[in-house]
């Protein structure tokens, strides 16, 4: 309950993993959280928040606490030099800076997907399937990336993993590597609003 081309440094050293990008210049973590900007002005807004939750399948309980949660922590680290606001703005260009710790690295400072990071996932915590993860691996991962004494951090990680298990284990509960692949990316928010489009 969140990476336009590579640079011409990168291609000429002739990297085979390259950053995942899309159009209009947004690094993967800003597509990450771009679904979630309703009406696509660049800002989201609490209100915005809970509706994209609310298209991808999640009650209205759930929707509520997420969009509180997640506004009111990142509203204020990605408006830089801005006074406080009470409609808790979140601003898409700066979202980096909402990047907390305790996370899995598999995005860098800068927004991009990281294809190394990713699939350390896999390496260090898949026992039982080698594409996919359980709760308990899951949870695993969780208590290995923590970061000492980063209460928030860890808070925000086991919220954004945890909902997403929920959403999207499947019948035998296991979390598809290429279902945690197009969360990164954002597209599995679409597909997900798509889906439940169909199912109404």
């Amino acid at each position: 309950m969140a990476d336009s081309s590579v640079s011409s440094n990168n291609q000429n050293k002739g990297d085979k993993e390259e950053p995942i990008m899309n159009s209009h210049d947004q690094n993967v973590l800003q597509k990450h959280v771009t679904f979630f900007d309703r009406n696509k002005d660049g800002v989201i807004y609490p209100w915005e928040t809970f509706q994209g939750f609310r298209a991808i399948g999640c009650g209205v309980a759930l929707s509520s606490v997420s969009a509180l949660f997640i506004n009111m922590g990142l509203s204020c680290k990605t408006r830089p030099g801005k006074f406080p606001s009470l409609l808790f703005p979140i601003e898409i260009r700066n979202i980096t800076r909402g990047k907390h710790t305790s996370d899995s690295g598999v995005y860098d400072t800068e927004g991009r997907f990281v294809p190394a990071k990713f699939e350390e996932i896999f390496h260090k915590h898949s026992h039982t399937n080698a594409n996919a993860l359980t709760s308990d691996e899951l949870s695993g991962m969780l208590k290995a990336n923590r970061v000492p004494k980063d209460y928030g951090g860890w808070l925000a990680s086991w919220t954004e993993w945890k909902i997403l298990y929920l959403l999207c284990k499947d019948k035998n509960g296991l979390l598809q590597k290429e279902t945690i692949r197009a969360v990164y990316d954002g597209s599995l928010f679409e597909q997900m609003e798509e889906s439940n489009r169909k199912k109404a």
